[in-house]
């Protein structure tokens, strides 16, 4: 994998709310939460990131639950 493709994959939280359709502050919100209510976030220093496919799966989670 190419550094490239790997940077592609991740998403600010401005993009991931963008994704969701959501505001910033209620992806903030959810990466404090715990169990399952949490989106999965990778913590780079003081910088999250997303993963598209996880955001995705996460989402389709939290739908049948």
């Amino acid at each position: 994998m190419e550094l490239n493709e790997f940077n592609s994959d991740l998403m600010t939280v401005e993009e991931t709310a963008r994704v969701l359709h959501v505001p910033i502050s209620w992806v903030y919100g959810r990466t404090r939460r715990r169990g399952k209510e949490r989106i999965p976030h990778i913590k780079l220093g003081k910088y999250l990131r997303f993963e598209l496919t996880a955001v995705r799966n996460w989402a389709f989670a939290q739908r049948a639950s």
